[in-house]
């Protein structure tokens, strides 16, 4: 398989997961069982972070080849880009199937009491046959019902940022070792220190407001219809968050690659 179709193919499913994660809490909402629905989240995330760990050598890779054939990768980047948002979109088309098979999951793993006993018990080939009929496909009455009042504008526009951030940061950094070669190991781990960046400005900024507009609704505070909204807006902000990251990457690289001489 060509690298930047599987590096494209990672990224998806980075996104795809990620986003999806929404649908887990969400059902957990519904069901009222927030506690058994954050461990599945942990357990989806797990896919999301293998697929980074074999993305990130071949990205790399990606970036060697350009320096030794001298040419320009920066469309290709944009393309890495660009698999974020179809995998972004896709979850968000998902959202309705993925929240009705979490809460079937969310049911077998409270009988099952663990993971491995749940993949023994329920994991069979009548309830994959029964899966698909758990398929929701979204339609005009879904859409037509899908409101943002109440919903922090501000709640929206950091999540889009964070997620621009995290998006484009480490292939930023990539890049930015083709513009200053002389400080290649600099400019490497400032990779770090971006994502700990976006990675501290979303977990301050933007996970406790969601966790208390989720807490309204176990509270009975707040419609199970009003958090299915703010999660959806919450993918859709993601979603707007990686076109940013088209326009980001470039001047990104830049600026890193002009702040790597001062820390000589």
């Amino acid at each position: 398989m060509d690298a930047l179709l599987l590096i494209c193919l990672l990224t998806f499913i980075i996104h795809t997961t990620e986003t999806l994660s929404y649908g887990i809490r969400f059902a957990g909402v519904q069901t009222g069982r927030i506690a058994v629905a954050m461990s599945l989240v942990g357990i989806v995330l797990l896919v999301s972070r293998t697929s980074n760990l074999i993305q990130g050598p071949f990205t790399g890779g990606l970036i060697d080849q350009a320096a030794l054939s001298h040419t320009d990768p920066s469309m290709k980047l944009h393309m890495i880009i660009g698999a974020s948002s179809l995998g972004t979109l896709a979850a968000i088309m998902l959202f309705p199937t993925f929240v009705q098979l979490s809460k079937r999951v969310i049911s077998h793993l409270e009988l099952a009491g663990s993971i491995p006993q749940m993949l023994r018990t329920a994991v069979t080939i009548d309830s994959i046959r029964r899966a698909r009929h758990h398929v929701r496909i979204p339609n005009w009455r879904f859409i037509s019902r899908f409101r943002i009042k109440g919903i922090p504008k501000r709640l929206l526009l950091l999540n889009s940022l964070g997620t621009a951030i995290y998006t484009s940061s480490v292939l930023s950094v990539l890049y930015a070792i083709l513009l200053v070669p002389d400080f290649k190991a600099t400019v490497s781990m400032s990779s770090g220190l971006i994502n700990g960046f976006a990675t501290i400005f979303m977990t301050i900024l933007v996970d406790p407001q969601v966790a208390l507009l989720t807490e309204k609704a176990l509270q009975g505070q707040a419609t199970h219809e009003s958090i299915r909204n703010m999660y959806l807006w919450l993918m859709i902000s993601r979603f707007f968050g990686t076109l940013l990251a088209q326009f980001l990457l470039v001047p990104a690289a830049y600026w890193v690659a002009w702040l790597a001489p001062f820390f000589h």
